[in-house]
């Protein structure tokens, strides 16, 4: 059985660095130290993010995400077909976005972040209409 290591979040996020106005066209590379994974988990990982700014569109396949906003607010933006819903999560909030929903986030003021997040994940610039 593998060793269980506990984590301290705050001591995690200690770790990143905030990515100010993060926008669908960032590099990976330049996003790499905003984003941290702290744990495998299932077919994914435990992942944290400290970031301001709008991410793409994505979607994953083969399992729901949990998303818990830890500092800051965003709107999480779910796709319903040609319906962008639109979920304004403060710091303690929670939703589980369900498997193959295309979203994205919109934090213009910043947030810190914890997700579950299944993979693989799938990426659209543009709005995924249609796929």
């Amino acid at each position: 059985m593998p060793k269980s290591v506990s984590i301290t979040i705050s001591d995690e996020f200690s770790r990143i660095k905030l990515l100010k106005n993060r926008t669908p066209e960032t590099s990976e590379e330049e996003a790499k130290n905003a984003f941290a994974l702290l744990s495998e988990y299932r077919d994914g990982g435990v992942y944290i993010a400290n970031y301001s700014g709008s991410s793409e569109w994505e979607r994953h396949p083969i399992g729901d995400e949990f998303v818990q906003v830890l500092g800051g607010e965003t709107t999480l933006i779910l796709l319903d077909g040609e319906i962008e819903q639109r979920n304004t999560l403060f710091s303690g909030q929670m939703l589980v976005i369900p498997k193959g929903v295309w979203h994205r986030f919109e934090s213009p003021n910043g947030v810190k972040v914890m997700t579950i997040t299944p993979q693989p994940t799938e990426h659209s610039l543009e709005l995924p209409v249609g796929m």
